[in-house]
């Protein structure tokens, strides 16, 4: 099994590396990311500008930086590799739940290969102030790719995993309003400039991706790329036939 890892924390991100090894127990694998970091880049691409790909050993693993997005990261790599038959990216430096879905660049490099034609798994873990304790996470991350990497149902899947999981939960996505705040600052010069916040207004909903977590188990949310909202295309057929 080839195996292309990639992520939005960029390449020397200590989240990929041990993504990479926990990796390694399933099949080869090839790096390839962003040379910094794309962090909220969500499904951006370049078409402005050309992409150069370089070679950037990380430990044992063969490795390249791409001076693009997630997405480009994953296109780039899968055409220059000739295809993979697994595109995880991860592990990222902070939790991907709910509506982060919408603007994550890990979970966009995941969505990059579905759109490709191989299947892809975005893994996040909780950070704070301290940076993920790693060695401790793997136990979990290699329960989670053992149980994942050889299903074939599920094309793309969302995967949090907090740092002494209980176990794990397959779950929904969590939708929530945010406030949305627009706070204004200024810098040393005085020149203004603007915060956007992201607070959630809501308490998460019991089988959520955000409940399980925060309630200590991994997450696992089956997602898909068709966000038609099947309720209201039905209405909107109904009434549009019976005007007709």
């Amino acid at each position: 099994m080839r195996i292309l890892i990639s992520n939005d924390d960029g390449i020397y991100s200590p989240g990929i590396l041990a993504l990479a090894k926990a990796a390694a127990q399933f099949g080869e694998v090839r790096i390839v990311a962003p040379d910094i970091e794309q962090s909220s880049m969500g499904a951006a691409i370049t078409s402005s500008r050309p992409l150069l790909f370089r070679k950037t050993p990380i430990e044992k693993f063969e490795a390249y930086r791409v001076n693009g997005t997630p997405s480009d990261c994953v296109a780039l790599g899968l055409h220059l590799w000739g295809g993979a038959d697994l595109v995880l990216s991860g592990i990222n430096l902070g939790s991907n739940l709910g509506n982060s879905t919408w603007h994550s660049g890990t979970l966009a490099a995941a969505k990059q290969a579905v759109l490709l034609g191989t299947r892809g798994i975005a893994l996040s873990t909780p950070f704070d102030d301290n940076e993920p304790e790693f060695t401790a996470l793997e136990p979990s991350v290699t329960t989670v790719l053992d149980l994942l990497v050889h299903r074939q149902k599920e094309r793309l899947l969302n995967v949090n995993i907090p740092l002494h999981s209980t176990g794990v939960r397959w779950t929904r996505q969590s939708v929530r309003h945010y406030d949305g705040a627009i706070v204004p600052d200024k810098d040393p010069k005085g020149r203004e400039h603007f915060w956007f916040t992201v607070t959630p207004l809501e308490k998460a909903e019991p089988g959520t991706d955000r409940w399980a977590v925060e309630n200590g188990w991994t997450s696992i949310t089956p997602l898909r790329l068709d966000l038609t909202d099947e309720s209201a295309l039905s209405s909107a057929l109904q009434e549009f036939k019976h005007q007709n």
